[in-house]
């Protein structure tokens, strides 16, 4: 069944894709990340790319620090403005721009709009749908919690206020993240059919090339609570020191065959995605020289590629102020924006005063 909203989604995808550089005037974007530290190499690929494209086009795009989604499943609220911090670095110094292009960044915490919206949204949503989300499900096992809070259960529908409240109909999203859409997407139709009033579109996922980014073991997604990430902010030497601690294989002649060489595959897929060359082009280069050879094309061709990025995020952290600024005006853009949805909502649901 998941399989099968995938390739349907990836199918509204392309169609969109095409039309987006067609009609960029007709999209609203919404994307974001949890601050639980930096980016790594999986969301750069994975999302990041994505939107940069879609900003480049000229298209309104509102970039979410998820930060009350932490609380759901991490002691580190002691960390969370931190992190916010270095999450808005990583975004900079990869080229989201909100000084020359409509791109606005922003901590949910800070739009209180987002949580009257929720209420409503909650109304619209069964217990069932919540516990069956395999999305919420996987985040459940993976933060190893034995007593899991409501919050963990309902930050979906927290997700859907925060995509649904600035009108967003393009979400640049992994394949992990599919559930969620396909959730906002019902109750944004429930709530126009319920209240009967056309307010919210329904969202479409916008994947790349690459939806789905493995770590260094090459079997489970890039993930920092799975140690097999590289973050995009780590030094040559650093990458050089994660890409030989990956897992490959004992077969000395390097080939591109994901099903059954998945480490080995994985590296060759990262090593392409940071050059012109293809997995395929760069496994015939390396032929019968062994992992050894593998793990140093990736790493070279990962440090070419993130060396800029590199250096304007230490630029960046060099000015507090600036990057502060940026997070002021983009709080300010959503309230806005989140005030002006919420009027339409209160009065769709006859709560006018």
């Amino acid at each position: 069944m998941i399989n099968k909203s995938f390739e349907k989604a990836k199918e509204q995808s392309k169609l969109l894709e095409n039309d987006l550089y067609k009609n960029p005037q007709k999209y609203r974007v919404l994307t974001g990340d949890r601050p639980t530290g930096n980016l790594h190499l999986g969301h750069y690929f994975g999302s990041i790319i994505n939107r940069l494209k879609l900003q480049s086009l000229g298209i309104e795009t509102y970039i979410l620090i998820a930060d009350y989604q932490v609380l759901t499943d991490r002691n580190v609220f002691n960390e969370i403005s931190k992190f916010t911090y270095e999450l808005t670095l990583d975004y900079l110094a990869c080229g989201l721009d909100p000084e020359n292009y409509k791109t606005h960044i922003f901590p949910h915490s800070h739009i209180p709009e987002l949580n009257q919206l929720t209420i409503p949204f909650l109304t619209l949503v069964s217990s069932s749908e919540l516990n069956k989300n395999p999305t919420v499900k996987e985040e459940i096992t993976a933060s190893g919690l034995s007593n899991i809070n409501a919050g963990m259960y309902i930050y979906p529908v927290h997700q859907a206020a925060d995509i649904l409240f600035c009108k967003s109909n393009v979400v640049p999203v992994g394949k992990d993240q599919l559930p969620h859409i396909e959730l906002t997407r019902k109750i944004a139709k429930r709530f126009n059919t319920k209240f009967n009033k056309n307010i919210f579109t329904e969202p479409v996922a916008f994947f790349t090339d690459t939806p789905t980014i493995l770590g260094l073991d090459g079997i489970q997604k890039m993930s920092k609570s799975r140690n097999n990430s590289i973050m995009i902010k780590s030094t040559a030497d650093e990458t050089a020191k994660l890409i030989k601690s990956a897992k490959t294989d004992s077969s000395r002649y390097i080939s591109y065959d994901p099903e059954n060489r998945p480490e080995v595959s994985n590296l060759l897929k990262l090593a392409s995605l940071c050059s012109d060359k293809s997995p395929t082009d760069i496994a015939d280069k390396i032929g019968d020289q062994g992992s050894g050879k593998l793990k140093q094309l990736t790493e070279e061709a990962i440090n070419t590629y993130f060396e800029p990025i590199r250096k304007k995020r230490i630029e960046l952290e060099k000015n507090k102020d600036y990057v502060r600024d940026i997070l002021l005006k983009g709080i300010s853009k959503a309230r806005e924006t989140a005030i002006g949805t919420l009027s339409e909502v209160t009065e769709a649901m006859n709560m006018k005063i």
